[in-house]
């Protein structure tokens, strides 16, 4: 009898969790989405309570994949770093570091989402143990495969229990999202209705000319921009979030790459960018890249007779960079003709000093068989310097 009565109560209950999803509309949803699919690490922040690890079982399901949690503060750092177990002859094999048996599960299915949960409440220990299942995927002595994306949760130090701040090594390998609920979303959702969190859809065919502007738009704003390049919060709780270091700005161009192959929103971007590299820079890089308003690579090297070169410095940096990325990803005899044909005309618009970078990297693609252009007259003295004119004879 009694049986039957939590029975009924289970069914009851499994009744009251059916519920339904819908497209989200959230641009931190949007962001979450397209920092996932761009296969970066995301930390989403947000008091407890408030959803993030019901939206990442969203993302789960949306994907198609398991997800395994883990929660970083009750582990030890041998829980990352392996236990280590004694093989046959350890004099000449060494001591392999097992892996935990959720990293098993994850190697064995070959894809799905690593969940980190709280990691804000992780001791330092813990939090340095886990450096390297972040950035290189090791777990013990087992390499997690390319396909496992990894998210973690934290609450604010003074809402987590036992709260640390991040270690600055551990927080610059993170995109940051700051996690907020939305009421109506919320009365929606209990009304049965929840947002779906999606992964864009990727178009290839936009990917060389993507690869280029995203490469020309981070070399033109941090050559007019240097001091963005590395900047290390100096209190301790800006120093757990986002700041901006080469690694990040990494993370920018492949978000940014990402963004023009699938056309996510704008909003969505900014609020990738601001997670990658902070506030200060990521309002100012994504306010430049609206601005930037570069000329399509793939068009300037299909007629490098009827381009306009910008008139700013750091977009003729931009602009030049990302011709040299379009030709380096295919490199073609008419490909790299167009190219000095376009240097050719930024030294007649009186800016060789800032094709000589460029055209440095576009000399040394070439193949023996291709001629020497005219055009590279003009680079005669900074190609000598280099040392490509002496290799290529």
């Amino acid at each position: 009898m009694t049986g039957d009565r939590l029975a009924a109560a289970d069914d009851l209950i499994g009744r009251l969790r059916a519920t339904r999803t819908e497209p989200a509309t959230d641009p931190h949803v949007e962001a979450l989405a397209l920092a996932v699919s761009a296969n970066l690490p995301v930390l989403l922040w947000g008091e407890p309570g408030i959803g993030k690890s019901a939206t990442l079982q969203q993302l789960a399901d949306g994907l198609g994949a398991p997800m395994e949690t883990v929660i970083a503060s009750v582990h030890e750092p041998s829980d990352f770093a392996g236990l280590p177990i004694v093989g046959d002859d350890p004099a000449t094999q060494g001591v392999p570091m097992a892996p935990p048996d959720w990293a098993v599960r994850l190697s064995r299915g070959g894809h799905g989402l690593l969940f980190f949960d709280e990691l804000s409440s992780a001791p330092p220990a813990v939090q340095a143990a886990l450096l390297r299942v972040v950035l290189e995927r090791r777990v013990g002595s087992l390499t997690l495969p390319p396909a496992i994306r990894i998210v973690a949760a934290a609450n604010p130090p003074a809402s987590a229990a036992d709260g640390w701040h991040l270690s600055p090594p551990l927080a610059n390998r993170f995109v940051h999202l700051h996690w907020t609920h939305n009421p109506r979303t919320v009365a929606r959702g209990l009304s049965g209705t929840w947002p779906a969190v999606t992964v864009p859809q990727i178009d290839l065919a936009r990917s060389a000319t993507a690869l280029a502007k995203a490469r020309g738009a981070i070399a033109g704003f941090l050559t007019a921009r240097p001091g963005l390049t590395h900047h290390l919060p100096a209190d301790a709780e800006s120093r757990g979030g986002a700041w901006p270091s080469p690694r990040t700005w990494e993370m920018v161009t492949r978000l940014l790459v990402f963004h023009l192959c699938a056309g996510t929103g704008r909003d969505a971007l900014t609020s990738a960018v601001i997670g990658a590299v902070g506030d200060g820079a990521g309002l100012e890089f994504t306010t430049y890249l609206e601005e930037l308003d570069l000329p399509d690579p793939e068009r300037v090297l299909a007629n490098p007779a009827a381009f306009a070169l910008p008139d700013r410095g750091d977009r003729q940096l931009a602009f030049l960079t990302s011709i040299i990325a379009a030709i380096q990803a295919d490199p073609t005899r008419p490909r790299w003709d167009a190219g000095w044909t376009v240097l050719a005309k930024a030294v007649d618009a009186g800016v060789p000093d800032v094709a000589a970078r460029a055209a440095t990297d576009l000399a040394a693609m070439r193949r023996p068989e291709w001629p020497v252009p005219a055009a590279i007259d003009a680079f005669v003295e900074v190609l000598s310097l280099s040392g490509i004119l002496s290799r290529a004879g």
